[in-house]
Formats: C-alpha cells, sequence, structure tokens
C-alpha cells in the first residue's frame, strides 16, 4: 500500500522551506510546480500543494522510532513545536505548525 497524506499551503516557496527544515532534507521530488513530494518510509509519502483555498486545515502524525533524536534536529534545524504533549499511556507528541497553520505532529513511544 502506498500513502500520499497532502498540505495545502498558501506561499509555495515559502512553504517548501519550512518543511525542508521541518523534515531535514529536499523533497524527493517535484510532480510540477505547485509540489513537493518526500518520502518518509517505502512507499509513504507527504506532499505540499499549493492550494490557497485550502491552506492551513491539514492534520498529519507522524510517528517515528527516534522521537528524542528527531525532536532534537528539528530544534537544530529552527524549527519548534508550538506543544508538547505525553498521553496517559506514555505516548509523546511535539506539534508543529507551518505559516500557514496546518499541524504535523511528530509522535513517539513512551520513554
Amino acid at each position: 500500500m502506498d500513502l500520499f497524506a497532502g498540505i495545502p499551503v498558501t506561499d509555495y516557496r515559502r512553504a517548501l522551506e519550512w518543511y525542508e527544515r521541518l523534515l531535514g532534507t529536499p523533497p524527493a521530488f517535484f510532480p510540477n510546480d505547485v509540489e513537493a513530494v518526500w518520502e518518509l518510509a517505502e512507499h509513504r509519502y507527504l506532499y505540499i500543494e499549493h492550494l490557497p483555498e485550502r491552506a492551513g486545515h491539514a492534520l498529519q502524525t507522524l510517528f517515528v522510532d527516534d522521537y528524542d533524536d528527531r525532536v532534537a534536529a528539528i530544534s537544530a534545524r529552527g524549527v519548534e513545536p508550538v506543544e508538547r504533549e505525553t498521553y496517559e499511556n506514555g505516548v509523546r507528541k511535539a506539534i508543529y505548525h507551518d505559516p500557514d497553520g496546518n499541524e504535523i505532529g511528530i509522535g513517539g513511544g513512551p520513554v
């Protein structure tokens, strides 16, 4: 199964730069002039697309095995979470908002 999770943005260039800092890598490919695609894992993609009328409403969570290292690396690239949560079962989540207000969560297992 392949997954393409999309995030609508108002300013493509600004979003491209922000997502490169969040994800720590340039996009894997550009299908056209208004989309950029990152391959997060085999057959699992996150993409931004210039869709101003829909921007600001996306909710995505990426669950990772290296939560502490990943969140620290994102901070080192100048992107800080707007909120951090720890659920009753110990699962942790760092919540980031892109320039349009789209929410990207980085989740990880209990310590």
